[in-house]
């Protein structure tokens, strides 16, 4: 039997410098950088986070705007470094954070394939052989050599999810309900992302709608300006996050 997590978080902290004062330009903001007179707010976006997931495990991420939940799932997928703390994730991540983010407008879209690739750490030679398989699924062939910045947003979102579910991952991060294209491909969307959890991946899955946690996932916490203030199973921590949201059980 597997002992060892697939997610491990210690502590995990993060700190954003908020500058208090208003600056109107790049001037004055150095003469006060210079002169040490340039003062910041501290905020603490997490506060010591500590949790294990287990290979297969399923975890809904509750809470309400501004707790935290996004920015958990960016450390977790490296998009983020913690001001304290460690985390460790084994084996494929796919994160499907802000799909297409990472394009650059002036490039095609088959140019992007490789490059938001890159960004998510594979290599060339995986792209290359993903590449057909990518465009079929975003079903984006008839403008794949027009650039991005003629796409819409929902066919940006589709190229960013074709490339991000190109791999078998071991870990699954989603960032709040997929709402990607239209509903045909939203359906198509949702479809693959039920092979890999049927596939047994590791999930960390952000959500304000407690039914889909309890239906798509076995644990839950729940966190409060930036605090882990419960986790555990999935239907008694859905229960408290009802009373907290709407009073209702």
């Amino acid at each position: 039997m597997d002992i060892t997590p697939a997610v491990s978080v210690n502590g995990v902290s993060i700190m954003f410098n908020l500058n208090n004062e208003k600056i109107d330009n790049v001037k004055e903001y150095f003469i006060k950088l210079v002169t040490r007179r340039l003062h910041y707010a501290e905020f603490w976006a997490l506060k010591n986070i500590s949790f294990e997931l287990m290979p297969g495990e399923r975890l809904g991420v509750l809470g309400l705007n501004g707790a935290g939940k996004s920015t958990l799932l960016k450390v977790i997928a490296g998009v983020m470094k913690p001001t304290k703390g460690t985390v460790s994730v084994r084996g494929v991540v796919a994160p499907l954070l802000e799909l297409g983010a990472g394009f650059d407008m002036n490039y095609s879209g088959k140019e992007n394939i490789f490059l938001y690739g890159a960004t998510m750490g594979y290599s060339r030679k995986f792209i290359a052989s993903k590449y057909d398989e990518i465009v079929a699924f975003s079903e984006l062939k008839e403008f794949i050599d027009v650039p991005v910045k003629n796409y819409s947003s929902g066919m940006r979102a589709r190229l960013g999810f074709s490339i991000a579910t190109a791999v078998e991952p071991e870990v699954l991060i989603l960032d709040e309900v997929l709402s990607v294209g239209d509903a045909k491909f939203r359906r198509k969307s949702e479809a693959r992302v039920q092979s890999m959890i049927d596939r047994g991946v590791t999930v960390l899955f952000v959500s304000h709608n407690t039914p889909q946690v309890r239906t798509l996932c076995d644990k839950a916490m729940i966190l409060k300006k930036g605090e882990m203030i419960m986790f555990g199973d999935v239907g008694e921590v859905c229960d408290v996050y009802d009373e907290m949201t709407n009073g209702k059980k």
